[in-house]
């Protein structure tokens, strides 16, 4: 049985029939007419009622619970979330804004550059203030900035406030005693832009469904990826009493292309599988010594022999691109914890099959198609190990 809603006009015409058939005679058509005016009205407050069934009916249901804020006797709740708290997946991660040092030009070394002076970023317009006032000492000096406004009212939050070392930053209003432009020297912290919601959705649906055991290996997944900016976590028996944990983080959080995390989310990590939110020690179990280790990123590349096509460049193009998206698809296998098909596994069958489908859409042809890990001979296939995964590193054409 499904549940359908009907439209005001079906509850509408519903309501005429069952006063005809109560008061044995036809209801005048007229649209005024007293029965036809109240069966709108109730048609109205019915409808009215199956979208407020509907909507709680979803919220029953992470898969479909709403991200927007509801008001339910006064108070404010976005479902969703609720539901990632309840099953301890936490909050969605907010966006960071980034912090750097720059390198100030003293002109006259007398003074200190105030705390909370502005300035603007050359190459993306987004505002910045100094953290801390600076005494004017020597021909350069370092100051700490932060990202704290841009051109889309994000308030400097996320990676629109991210620059690279070199890069030009100038004082909105002229100083005294320093020059008009300083110079990124370093960066210090990362701006990432806020977790998606669609992907805290799917966070919130496996927690449900796989709740916490007491030390499991998803119990060890789930702890490392509460970390903000570890997307993803592959837990493994290690020595006799221990466990290793391999911690893959986003490319904007930890500043590597290829997800490898920084020291402090690996230290991030391993202390969030010491204690809980609280502080206390409720979750890794005392007889197990827990090591927090790094992705790698084995990179392959791949030959394609005779590839043809009346429009050559493009399929090249799309080709990398699909054998892009494979490679960085491809994960190590956690017994009882991966689901659904193995992706560890890199196939030639597999790697053919990718460019195969893009070369049939621009109509190409190929005579064959082989991979190999960098600095390896050419494989059939290939089995990642624990906490390896996979890259593109080039396709050659012969």
């Amino acid at each position: 049985m499904s549940l359908q809603q009907p439209s005001v006009a079906d509850i509408d015409a519903s309501i005429i029939a069952d006063l005809e058939a109560a008061f044995s005679q036809t209801i005048p058509l007229l649209p005024r007419s007293f029965q036809r005016v109240l069966a709108k009205v109730i048609a109205g407050t019915f409808i009215t009622l199956y979208k407020y069934g509907g909507f709680t009916f979803l919220q029953m249901l992470p898969q479909y619970a709403s991200t927007e804020e509801t008001t339910i006797n006064g108070k404010i709740i976005i479902p969703l979330v609720q539901y990632g708290r309840l099953v301890g997946a936490g909050d969605p991660s907010g966006a960071t804004r980034a912090e750097f040092d720059i390198t100030v030009t003293v002109t006259e070394q007398t003074g200190a550059l105030p705390i909370n002076s502005q300035l603007l970023g050359a190459t993306n317009g987004v505002t910045y203030i100094t953290l801390a006032a600076v005494p004017l000492d020597a021909a350069t000096v370092t100051a700490t900035i932060r990202a704290v406004s841009d051109q889309t009212g994000g308030g400097g939050r996320g990676t629109i406030g991210n620059l690279n070392v070199g890069d030009v930053v100038s004082f909105a209003n002229p100083l005294p005693n320093v020059a008009t432009d300083a110079v990124v020297a370093a960066e210090v912290v990362t701006g990432a832009d806020a977790e998606d919601w669609e992907v805290y959705r799917g966070r919130v649906v496996d927690r449900f469904r796989a709740q916490p055991q007491g030390g499991a290996y998803v119990d060890y997944r789930d702890w490392a990826e509460l970390v903000e900016g570890i997307v993803n976590a592959y837990p493994y028996t290690g020595d006799p009493g221990t466990v290793e944990v391999y911690s893959e983080a986003t490319p904007e959080s930890s500043g590597d292309p290829d997800g490898i995390p920084t020291a402090p989310q690996l230290a991030a990590v391993l202390a969030s599988i010491e204690v809980n939110e609280a502080g206390l020690a409720t979750r890794r179990p005392v007889s197990s010594f827990v090591y927090s280790l790094p992705i790698t990123r084995t990179a392959f590349e791949v030959t394609i022999v005779d590839l043809q096509a009346p429009d050559l460049p493009t399929l090249k193009t799309k080709v990398e691109e699909a054998l892009t998206q494979y490679f960085l698809s491809r994960e190590p296998y956690v017994a009882g914890l991966s689901l659904g098909k193995r992706r560890d596994r890199i196939t030639n069958a597999a790697v053919a099959g990718a460019v195969q489908d893009v070369a049939s859409a621009y109509s190409g042809v190929f005579q064959s198609v082989s991979m190999r890990a960098v600095g390896n001979p050419v494989v059939l296939m290939y089995s990642l190990d624990k906490g390896e995964k996979a890259k593109l590193d080039s396709v050659i054409y012969s």
